[in-house]
């Protein structure tokens, strides 16, 4: 299949530069979409702003950013007031620091894209800063315009390209403090941990794609083709059963050996 570009542009680590060039690292081009349609006319509903107060459509040329400042209260931002506050270039990855690679977790990672030389020319400059990341274990951190906003983006080497991820902003991110420091830190008794570790290994099996499939897509898709065909929609899929209630007192080590035994008897 061949490469779609999303993005175009440089490079930049103090005086070597490059041309390279993005794209999505993942996809939903699969993904099952729907439209709003019209029951009785089969025609398709589009959106359209209308004003909150005189309930009539507004123009495009009439639409802009507003802040709200109060009740009913805003303020007006041009689109050149926001274009000002933008970087100078948005064709222009440019490094400014580089931190170890372990120490931005996971939960700032937003949208990954995968970079590639776009110049035979420029593949030895691409590689030398791709090949000194690894080589120092660390990734690089710069700011990018992408779909309309700037956005602080990481560079991580992978095999011989470079992922580009979006980062999350600062107050995106919640303290997780306030979520789990109610939580008290109880020593797990050592015959509980040792029953647990073996379950989790009889469960631990390598990394696979299928373990991330959706089967309600499937499920849609058979009824999709079902109806395109003038059939009737397939039989509705059975729900799991509701797990029971667990009572007020639960002896976890009767659970664990039940559950390791179960283990064996489906393995078995």
């Amino acid at each position: 299949m061949a490469r779609r570009t999303y993005w175009k542009g440089y490079l930049k680590l103090s005086l070597v530069t490059c041309p390279v060039a993005m794209t999505p690292a993942t996809t939903e081009s699969e993904k099952i979409r729907f439209h709003t349609l019209n029951r009785r006319t089969g025609n398709r509903v589009v959106s359209q702003y209308i004003d909150a107060v005189t309930e009539k459509p507004v123009d495009e040329d009439d639409e802009v950013k507003g802040y709200q400042s109060g009740e009913d209260e805003y303020v007006i931002l041009e689109d050149e007031e926001l274009e000002a506050v933008a970087l100078e270039s948005t064709r222009t990855i440019d490094i400014d620091v580089f931190v170890p690679r372990d120490s931005i977790e996971w939960i700032w990672y937003d949208t990954p894209h995968y970079m590639v030389p776009d110049d035979p020319v420029g593949e030895e400059a691409f590689s030398v800063i791709r090949d000194a990341m690894a080589a120092t274990n660390t990734v690089g951190i710069s700011r990018l315009v992408m779909y309309r906003r700037e956005r602080a983006v990481m560079l991580e080497p992978r095999g011989r390209g470079i992922v580009v991820w979006t980062l999350r902003y600062g107050d995106e991110v919640r303290d997780a403090d306030a979520y789990f420091g109610h939580i008290r830190d109880v020593t797990a008794d050592k015959k509980l941990m040792t029953l647990l570790k073996k379950l989790i290994a009889e469960r631990t099996h390598p990394w696979d794609p299928s373990m991330v499939k959706d089967p309600v897509q499937d499920r849609l898709l058979d009824i999709i083709t079902a109806k395109k065909k003038g059939r009737k929609k397939p039989a509705k899929a059975k729900a799991e059963p509701e797990p029971e209630q667990p009572s007020n007192v639960i002896n976890i080590m009767d659970a664990l050996r039940k559950s390791i035994s179960a283990e064996k008897k489906a393995k078995g």
